[in-house]
């Protein structure tokens, strides 16, 4: 007995050791992992807030037009330049619709050997559509007129919100954001199968921008929402808009794809943009709708809603005085145009807007005019208007002492509220609902408000997406609220799953996640975050970059002495106040930092170290470049609208105006000398004319690292 006790205890010990070392690597496997997972958070967060800051800028550009078509005489050339994508309503009436959506003097070709469909369209026509994407052919611009006027006419005749069943026998899918990604969308149907009458869908909202084959996604779900049309469901996203898609890409997507058509097939999709259905109720329990709700959310209102007014959601419709000019059109002069101030939810009251008399500028002499800058105009506008030196802010005018007047409005205001909330907010943890000012449109609600909301329409769920979700999918609000989202590898590859929904009788969901790209699914944890993690610090230095004479400024606020260095402390506080951006930078600082001097950051090298330089051009005033690449976006939004034929080029002095727009809209000074030397510094070939999107090109940042 005592020789087995010496032999165990040697055992123990052996045993004993095992443990502690196999403690030792869990320990340690968990802290790597949860390093990972720190390192993930911070990816994400910078990819989000420079996605975030985009929209916000748009939407700020875009209440910047809506105020000179406010208060710009017709006559002045700014307010020409803008007026056509205001025209929400060229065509008034449906049957001139009709007319818009013909495809008969469309011909096709011998030489086209892409699929020939047949109406009305059938599953195998589908089949045909999907299978000749697949294999990246292109649809004949007569066949996708056909497809979009189908749509047109079947989509007028739904209802705001669907309201959807769910039988014992079958359950029903639910999709969210797919941005363009084709990839996605084919891989959700081989796992899922295709949509058919036992297998319905609901696909959620932003189908366009962003990825390259936006058009073909909208041509899958229209030509299964002709097939099927009780079993396909496409609800609206913020994205269905045409003053976004200027700015994210679809808009470019389409005429590079359809060079004769593609300013009809544009003018179409605004048609059947404002025509997409708002939201679905699954069973009278789940409400199904692309960004959310807000303290104010009716969806009693939002079912009497003339949603097709809403063209684009940036902006109230006009309101205006008709009257019959004799020949069928509508006609006549504005009782007043409602303006944006912002897209936020200020109050839970309705929103109230002020109305101008239109004051005629006509009697202002041509050379006055052309001789002053557009600030200088706008400030005479804000003075005539009513307004004070920023165009932010309005005074009160005596028309809202009309009880007519303000009791349309008010209506109206609701109206365009619960769409804008409908589409545009985002939940958070904190109770309340306070306005998106990160996005800069909508609200962020809080747990109450699910509660609220839900309860006073009898709902026990929110299926919502508008937000990337590194899972493809999140609960939040006490599991109240579920976000979908499927797009996958959205930000870079590997950087998230997409995911669907799938729901049967018993109302809960069951997600289900991917991955399109076979690169991400055979990435380990630590390269799929190693590669994303360097793929956003990139984007970041070229923020950093574009920013740095303002950097620059706001470090020798902490260097009095102008020594060139600054603490770590300080380095994150300027960075911060510049780029306004939101992220930890404290956290970052060792992925940025590199080399410190006793905890000291020499700023002027720092700059120099980001690696990023920019094509080498003559002009007189470096300055303007620095505004061209910090205002790289808004640039190219201003070119695509004022490019009305389409075409791809601008002239010397559409580039003029250009330039004048944005430094009016910035609030700075851009001499005319500098855009000139801009232009003929671009103008390649020297035809009086300047190529967008080489223009755009030209100026790409460089990142050098990538080059040694």
């Amino acid at each position: 007995m005592g020789c087995g006790m010496g032999k165990s205890r040697p055992l123990q010990e052996k045993c004993d050791r095992a443990i502690r070392a196999a403690l030792l690597i869990q320990r340690w496997y968990r802290q790597y992992v949860a390093r990972l997972e720190i390192r993930r958070r911070c990816t994400w967060n910078i990819f989000q807030s420079i996605e975030y800051a985009g929209e916000q800028d748009q939407i700020k550009l875009y209440n910047f037009f809506g105020f000179l078509m406010d208060h710009f005489t017709p006559a002045s050339s700014e307010r020409n330049l803008i007026s056509h994508i205001f025209r929400e309503n060229e065509i008034c009436h449906e049957t001139e619709w009709e007319k818009y959506f013909c495809y008969k003097g469309v011909e096709v070709p011998d030489s086209y050997n892409g699929p020939h469909l047949t109406f009305p369209m059938s599953f195998c026509g589908v089949s045909k559509l999907m299978e000749a994407f697949r294999h990246k052919q292109q649809l004949h611009a007569r066949y996708v007129l056909q497809i979009l006027g189908e749509t047109w006419r079947l989509l007028r005749n739904l209802p705001n919100i669907n309201h959807i069943s769910v039988c014992h026998t079958k359950e029903i899918t639910i999709c969210g954001d797919l941005h363009g990604q084709l990839e996605d969308l084919l891989l959700i149907f081989y796992k899922n199968g295709l949509p058919s009458s036992e297998k319905p869908y609901i696909f959620n909202g932003d189908f366009v921008d962003r990825g390259k084959n936006s058009l073909e996604i909208l041509l899958i779900l229209f030509g299964f929402l002709l097939v099927y049309p009780n079993d396909v469901h496409l609800n609206r996203g913020n994205h269905e808009d045409h003053i976004v898609n200027l700015r994210y890409g679809f808009t470019k997507e389409v005429l590079g794809k359809y060079r004769f058509h593609g300013k009809k097939i544009l003018k179409l999709l605004q048609k059947i943009f404002s025509w997409l259905p708002l939201a679905a109720v699954i069973d009278h329990k789940v409400l199904v709708v692309h960004g959310g709700i807000s303290n104010s959310t009716n969806l009693h209102i939002v079912s009497r809603i003339d949603r097709h007014k809403y063209v684009s959601v940036l902006r109230p419709p006009k309101m205006t005085h008709q009257r019959n000019s004799g020949n069928g059109d509508i006609d006549g002069p504005m009782e007043g145009r409602r303006r944006v101030r912002s897209l936020t939810n200020h109050s839970s009251a309705p929103a109230h807007r002020n109305n101008f008399h239109r004051r005629s500028l006509h009697n202002l002499s041509v050379g006055n005019y052309l001789s002053c800058s557009v600030e200088d105009e706008l400030k005479k506008r804000r003075r005539l208007a009513g307004f004070d030196q920023s165009y932010g802010e309005m005074k009160t005018s005596d028309s809202d002492s009309d009880p007519e007047f303000r009791e349309r409005t008010e209506i109206y205001g609701r109206e365009w509220k619960q769409i804008v909330d409908l589409l545009w907010s985002d939940p958070m943890p904190q109770k309340g609902c306070v306005p998106n000012e990160v996005r800069g449109g909508g609200c962020y609600w809080g747990p109450d408000v699910t509660e609220e909301v839900l309860g006073r329409h009898s709902l026990q769920l929110l299926i919502r997406s508008h937000e990337c979700k590194q899972d493809g999918y999140e609960f939040c609000h006490n599991r109240k609220v579920l976000t979908i989202f499927s797009a996958s590898n959205y930000y870079e590859v590997g950087s998230n799953r997409g995911a669907y929904i799938r729901m049967g009788p018993d109302l809960v969901p069951r997600c289900i996640q991917y991955q399109a790209s076979r690169t991400s699914r055979e990435l380990t944890l630590r390269q799929s975050v190693g590669r994303t993690e360097r793929s956003a610090l990139q984007a970041l230095k070229e923020q950093l970059f574009v920013h740095k004479s303002d950097l620059i400024r706001a470090f020798q606020e902490f260097d009095p002495d102008n020594m060139g260095l600054i603490s770590l402390r300080h380095w994150a506080t300027a960075t911060d106040s510049v780029l306004k951006l939101g992220l930890p930078w404290r956290v970052l600082r060792p992925q940025l930092v590199s080399r410190t001097h006793y905890g000291m950051v020499n700023y002027l090298q720092w700059i120099k170290e980001l690696s990023i330089t920019e094509p080498k051009l003559e002009v007189s005033d470096t300055s303007i470049l620095e505004t061209m690449y910090k205002n790289h976006s808004n640039l190219e939004t201003i070119f695509r609208i004022i490019d009305t034929d389409h075409s791809g080029l601008i002239s010397f002095e559409e580039f003029h105006q250009t330039w004048k727009l944005l430094s009016s809209h910035l609030k700075m000074e851009i001499s005319d000398k500098a855009i000139t030397d801009l232009a003929q510094s671009m103008d390649f070939n020297k035809d009086g004319s300047i190529d967008i999107n080489e223009f755009m090109e030209a100026f790409r940042l460089v990142d050098l690292s990538s080059h040694t």
